[in-house]
């Protein structure tokens, strides 16, 4: 596929505020991958290249979380292995899916997973005192890891709201160690579904590589700010992009 310079102009500076509103809030799938689907790129290719910048931007998060030693050890192996075995699957479902098909699926999942994303992840309630067993924690970490790291390869938005929801709500983990844990989990199925949709020759290296380093970049930036206002702010620009989309995909 041929790259243009508005497509550059188009996806960097959004995936920079999708890494800055990522590393606040979460949610910031919902606007990075828009971003490259906005820029006039066929789904297959926008959700391929935005798995490389969003794996940049979440291994920056991944050494900051492990830094602050807010995550649970024990758990990234197995969880890992468990994104990586799910993510893979789901890319290669996604692949058997028309370009046609995913903007029909655009246009339905993506405002649901924005409203749960957005404004129904407050109003779970998370435990913050364990009260499972190690095994059992063990087992139901390493099935959320499968399934959502499934989700994440066949579509992705949403996917660090989700893991975090299910980790504090299922195997009730600390709440700062989920988002850690978290972290390492997403990175994992974002690697898998990368790897796949390069050997299918769907990644755009050049865009991907370039979007990488303003993913880097805001998610540092916004990873050094402490926000009490996070949620008011990520809530219009996630808005926003998502009505831009939808226009563009309408017409």
């Amino acid at each position: 596929m041929q790259l243009t310079l508005h497509m550059f102009l188009i996806v960097c500076p959004l995936v920079f505020l999708g890494g800055f509103v990522d590393s606040i809030a979460g949610g910031g799938g919902l606007i990075t991958l828009p971003a490259y689907l906005l820029a006039g790129l066929p789904a297959h290719n926008a959700i391929a290249t935005n798995k490389l910048s969003s794996s940049c931007g979440t291994l920056v998060a991944c050494i900051r979380f492990l830094k602050n030693k807010t995550v649970i050890m024990r758990l990234i192996l197995p969880t890992v292995v468990s994104a990586l075995i799910g993510s893979s699957i789901g890319a290669r479902l996604i692949l058997l899916v028309s370009d046609q098909y995913i903007k029909y699926l655009l246009l339905f999942a993506l405002p649901i997973v924005a409203y749960f994303v957005v404004f129904r992840r407050n109003t779970v309630q998370v435990t913050e005192h364990s009260s499972v067993s190690t095994k059992k924690q063990y087992t139901i970490a390493m099935i959320v890891s499968f399934i959502i790291g499934a989700y994440d390869g066949f579509y992705g938005p949403g996917t660090g709201t989700f893991l975090v929801l299910a980790l504090t709500g299922l195997a009730k983990i600390d709440v700062k160690k989920a988002s850690g844990n978290t972290k390492f989990i997403n990175l994992a199925s974002n690697i898998a579904a990368l790897i796949t949709f390069f050997i299918n020759g769907k990644l755009l290296i050049p865009l991907g590589l370039c979007a990488a380093l303003f993913s880097m970049a805001g998610n540092y930036l916004g990873s050094g700010m402490v926000l009490k206002s996070g949620e008011k702010i990520v809530r219009p620009i996630i808005i926003v992009v998502l009505i831009l989309l939808l226009i563009k995909i309408l017409l």
